[in-house]
C-alpha cells in the first residue's frame, strides 16, 4: 500500500505515486469545471427566455443531469487514486477555468451561445486530460474522460444545432 503526503489517502492501486498526484490535479481541475458547468447550465436552464424557451428549458435540464453524473464519477475517481476530491461550490468557483455566465444571457439565442462556448470549453480541456491521462499511464481515468469527452460532444451538437441552419 502506498501512500505520499501529497495524497490524503493510502491505496493499492499500483500507479506510481508522482503520476497520482499529477492525475489527482488532472481531476480536481475538471472536477472544478463540471461543478461550474452544471451550475452555468442551471442559470441557462432557469432563466432562459422566448419563442423556443420549453425546448431550451427542456435541453439544457437533460445536459446538467449527465452533467452532475460527471462530478460524481470525476471526484470518485480522485478518491480512488488516494486524492482528496475538491468538489464543493466554493473550491470549484474559485478553481474553474470557464468563463463566468453573463446574467443578461437570457434570450434563447444568447443562452445558446453562452452554453455551447462552455460546452466546448469544457470538451476541450477533457480531451487534452485524456492524452495526459495516457502520458501517465492510467487509461482508467483516460477511459473516464474518453467517456465524458463523448457525451459532451453530443450536447455541444445538440445546442450547436440550433445555431445551425
Amino acid at each position: 500500500m502506498t501512500t505520499d503526503t501529497r495524497l490524503t489517502f493510502s491505496t493499492r492501486v499500483d500507479i506510481p505515486v508522482d503520476a497520482r498526484v499529477a492525475l489527482v490535479e488532472l481531476l480536481n481541475a475538471r472536477l472544478a469545471d463540471a461543478f461550474d458547468l452544471y451550475s452555468q447550465l442551471k442559470q441557462a436552464h432557469w432563466n432562459v427566455k422566448g419563442s423556443d424557451f420549453i425546448q431550451l428549458h427542456a435541453l439544457y435540464d437533460t445536459v446538467a443531469a449527465d452533467v452532475i453524473d460527471f462530478v460524481d464519477l470525476i471526484a470518485e475517481r480522485a478518491t480512488a487514486l488516494g486524492g482528496l476530491a475538491l468538489g464543493t461550490t466554493r473550491l470549484a468557483a474559485s478553481a474553474s477555468s470557464l468563463d463566468e455566465y453573463p446574467l443578461d444571457a437570457v434570450a434563447g439565442s444568447d443562452t445558446i451561445v453562452v452554453v455551447a462556448d462552455r460546452l466546448a470549453a469544457f470538451g476541450n480541456a477533457v480531451r487534452a486530460d485524456i492524452g495526459a491521462s495516457v502520458e501517465l499511464g492510467d487509461e482508467d481515468t483516460a477511459d473516464l474522460f474518453t467517456e465524458v469527452s463523448r457525451a459532451i460532444d453530443k450536447h455541444l451538437w445538440f445546442v450547436e444545432a440550433h445555431l445551425q441552419s
